[in-house]
Order: structure tokens, then sequence, then C-alpha cells
């Protein structure tokens, strides 16, 4: 065979495997996103739509503040189009991880979107801040603009798309925040005191009106002592606070103490329900979403704290087609 028939062939085969391969981009054009919490993740969904195939790294339960990436993350990180994370230092044990990658231009730590005169500093290390932004719908729409933007820089050809879908998704956050804002605001006054395992609230309490109580602190990182619980538990019984609230990321040990340490004072405390603070629900659930995520926590502390509130919250308006 002469040299040039070799490349003639060479050349049918070569453009033989382009045809094949054609319409399995076609078929499947969708970016491949992987987020860290699920939190980010719904944001990803709800803006990149069917142009995204979205993983979280932490699904439900589990706390990011201690988590560690597997062998599996490390792959599917290195292979996404994008890596979306929170930062604020709320990776704490994936940080340098998850910097390199921001170095090389392929992950956005959309949490730093937040204008810092919105943030609360740290108590114990300066230059930190608290990373629990998502509690508050009206922060948390600063995040939701540094996805829009981050899947707009990947794929500029769908930025209009992109765009849309954010209009349209930051449209249900303003109703929950709404929603948020008027079903706390019929929790009385002296009622407003929310004690949970670590100070994930701060930003509610600022925007809500409510003093914020954590056992332990911003970090899960931190234990709760023994004089801690002893002195909440004085706490509780001295202002007659009557429920205090577990996390699903965080071990209920601590306040399970508290509510024994109130009771060996002759004050009776319950819990007033499991509240998401680090995770969301299971997928697939209401509470597996962000706006179900935060509904379920509004309508949980306003019902255990005296408020008013709808049935079933703002799902069970929505449904109501109110």
């Amino acid at each position: 065979m002469t040299r040039l028939s070799r490349r003639r062939l060479l050349g049918q085969a070569a453009s033989a495997l382009a045809l094949a391969a054609t319409p399995l981009r076609a078929a499947s054009p969708a970016l491949d996103i992987v987020a860290t919490t699920g939190m980010i993740a719904d944001a990803a969904r709800n803006i990149g739509g069917d142009l995204v195939v979205v993983r979280a790294l932490m699904g439900p339960g589990v706390d990011p503040h201690s988590y560690r990436q597997t062998r599996s993350d490390i792959v599917a990180l290195t292979r996404a189009d994008l890596v979306l994370w929170h930062g604020l230092y709320l990776e704490a044990q994936l940080e340098e991880m998850l910097l390199k990658f921001s170095r090389r231009g392929t992950a956005v730590a959309v949490g730093e979107g937040v204008p810092r005169r919105l943030l609360i500093a740290h108590d114990e290390y300066e230059g930190r801040f608290d990373p629990h932004v998502w509690m508050v719908p009206a922060l948390w729409t600063h995040v939701l603009h540094a996805v829009r933007d981050a899947l707009a820089d990947l794929a500029p050809e769908h930025a209009d798309t992109f765009a849309a879908n954010a209009d349209a998704y930051l449209a249900r956050i303003a109703r929950l925040d709404d929603y948020a804002q008027g079903v706390l605001s019929t929790v009385p006054a002296p009622s407003r005191v929310l004690m949970t395992a670590h100070d994930a609230f701060g930003y509610f309490g600022r925007a809500y009106g409510f003093e914020v109580i954590g056992v332990q602190g911003i970090s899960t990182e931190s234990e709760a002592g023994l004089n801690r619980i002893r002195t909440l538990a004085t706490l509780l019984a001295e202002r007659d606070i009557r429920a205090v609230f577990v996390e699903t990321s965080v071990s209920d040990r601590n306040m399970r103490a508290l509510v024994e340490g109130a009771a060996a004072k002759g004050h009776t405390v319950t819990i007033g329900g499991a509240l998401f603070s680090d995770a969301m629900g299971t997928p697939g659930s209401y509470e597996g979403s962000y706006i179900g995520m935060i509904d379920h926590n509004v309508t949980t502390i306003a019902a255990a704290l005296g408020g008013q509130v709808p049935s079933r919250g703002m799902d069970g308006l929505l449904q109501a087609g109110l």
C-alpha cells in the first residue's frame, strides 16, 4: 500500500469516528457540575436546568465543617466542568484542595459572593466570617447570582437561559422570604429565643429578630463543656424558655443534656423539632430542596415558640393555590 493510500484510509477512519461521536455530543450536552453542599447543588439545578447535571458531595445529615473528601470525590472534582463550593471556611477540611481548583479556574467559591458588609465576623478567628448565609433567603440571593454568573462564564452561549432561570427562581426565593418574615413575626417577643446545637442561625436571628444561642460555636468542631451545659440549663429555667431545637447534621447529645439539666432545676423544656442547619433533607423530598428546608425551619420554629402558622407551612399555602 502506498503512503498516499494509507493517508486516505486514515483520513476516512478519522472522519467516520468524528461522525460517530457527533450524535453522542448532541444527545448529551449537559455540563458536569459538582457542588459541595446540597444547598449549592439545588441552586445549580434550578439555574442550570436541563443544561447541567449536578452532583452534591455532601448529602443529608452530613456536616460540612468536618467533611473530608473520598477518593471518588477527588475523581468527580477533577473531571467536573465546574466545581461550586461555598467558601467562608465552611468546607474547612477541603479548603486547601478546593483553592487549588479555584486557582486553575475550574472552581468558584459562590458564598464569597455575599458582600463583606453583610457578613457576621467570627468571634474567635480574625478575617473569618460566619458561613451560614443560606439561613436567610435574602442573603442567599447573592449566592444565586454567583452561581448564575459562574455558569454563564462556563457556557456564555447559554447565558440568557441561565439568567431567565435565575430570575424565575429568585422570584420564588422572594416569596419564601416574605413567608418567613410574616410567620416569624407572629412569635411573641419574649419567646423569640432560639437555642440550637451550634451557632448556625446567627443570620437568621439578625434578620428576623431572634436571640440565638448555640451550645457549640460556629463550627461543630468545638465541643461544649459541662460548665457550658450547666450555664445554659440555668438560663433556660431563669428565662422560662420552653423549647430547644436539635439539628439534623449535628449530634443531639448536648441538647438532650440541656433538657435533663433544666429538668433537674424543676423546669420543663421540650425538643421543639429538628432543624436543617448545614444540610438539607432527603433528595426528592420537599425538605430536600432549599425552599423546603427553609420553610420547614421557619414553620417548626414559629410553631414551637407560640407563633401562628398555616397548615403545612408555605408548602400548604402553595398547594392551596395561595
